[in-house]
């Protein structure tokens, strides 16, 4: 007799029939099992429609700091606060903005960290009486049923939040602060270049910066497809205008720049991976590559940008996206720091408006 026949033989028949299930009911069950929990779970971090869609609800906290000195919210060194999570690419903007314009020392800052088990943002210490970012919101608007989100500008002076869109908080960081800036006369939303600024804003909110969310939160094919296709396309034109023009609007930064950077430095550590969106890395692109390494290269930046933390953040925390919770060891993003040249570029006046 063979060592395979001894083997067949001295076996143990674990699968006779009505001591287990066959394999493949036994995967359809896990299957059914885990699809069922896994649409629960995105359905409370996602919000979709009925085609599977992403949906990003709305910003809710819609106040300004004004330097009109009757203002509710009138501009003050030492008056205001962020909150803001490392990883989360709209809060990094509210960073970039204060490190541009030289505002650390008006501006202090609470660096929050996610906790899957508390379901949302929390405080390393209590802040304002408060364990997590969700009770900092109730504690600030009692009966609010909203998301608790980062960034937060917060008024020490009221003791309320400001403002809680990041859109809107990095126009106040621009321009109603300069009187204590350092830098002052970094204008990051000029007045001439506000029509291609916006312009560029509205296009690549949707399809980029909210658009790879719509490629790793989607929960049909179907809405998978359609945003990954939109988020490629989008790519291509800005990788086609940076042909010709250091920035978005030209040889000046400005908050495009700013709003796009925070997308383009997690795509190839978090989004390229983990949310599906591995057409192309945007170290392949020739154009969009550079222009990444330009900004980052850009005084206060660096400083800003916390590659372990998004690492952590997005494949330790988002649970029904990497059930197993294992972090990456790459890529390497040393290209980073390599020569650009991207100051020999021309002025973009070609450029659509």
């Amino acid at each position: 007799m063979t060592d395979v026949q001894n083997s067949q033989t001295d076996f143990p028949r674990t699968h006779s029939k009505g001591k287990s299930l066959p394999p493949k009911l036994i995967i359809k069950l896990g299957k059914f099992v885990w699809s069922t929990m896994w649409h629960t779970m995105m359905s409370k971090i996602a919000p979709r429609s009925k085609s599977g869609e992403y949906i990003r609800p709305n910003s809710q906290f819609r106040n300004f700091i004004s330097t009109d000195k009757d203002s509710r919210y009138p501009a003050a060194a030492g008056r205001y606060h962020l909150y803001v999570g490392m990883s989360c690419p709209w809060a990094h903007r509210t960073l970039i903005v204060r490190a541009l314009k030289g505002l650390e020392d008006i501006i202090s800052v609470t660096v929050v960290y996610p906790s899957p088990i508390a379901g949302g943002w929390v405080f390393n210490e209590e802040e304002e009486g408060c364990a997590s970012l969700a009770q900092f919101y109730a504690a600030a608007q009692p009966g609010y049923s909203g998301r608790a989100t980062v960034p937060v500008l917060w008024d020490k002076q009221t003791k309320t939040i400001v403002n809680n869109e990041s859109a809107e908080i990095i126009v106040m960081l621009n321009s109603e602060l300069n009187e204590f800036a350092k830098n002052p006369t970094m204008d990051l939303y000029p007045e001439n270049l506000k029509e291609k600024i916006d312009w560029w804003n509205e296009k690549i909110y949707q399809s980029v910066n909210n658009g790879v969310y719509r490629c790793g939160f989607a929960q049909t094919q179907a809405a998978y497809n359609q945003a990954c296709d939109e988020l490629f396309t989008t790519l291509d034109e800005i990788e086609a205008a940076l042909q010709t023009s250091r920035y978005l609007c030209g040889n000046q930064v400005t908050l495009a720049d700013v709003r796009l950077f925070t997308t383009l430095f997690r795509f190839d550590v978090a989004y390229y991976g983990l949310f599906k969106c591995n057409r192309h890395r945007i170290q392949d692109y020739p154009n969009l590559g550079t222009y990444l390494s330009d900004i980052y290269q850009l005084p206060g930046v660096a400083d800003t940008c916390n590659l372990e933390s998004v690492k952590q953040d997005y494949y330790g925390n988002l649970f029904p996206l990497n059930p197993g919770g294992i972090i990456p060891s790459g890529p390497d993003m040393a290209y980073l720091l390599k020569a650009h040249n991207r100051d020999k570029i021309g002025n973009g006046a070609n450029l659509p408006v």
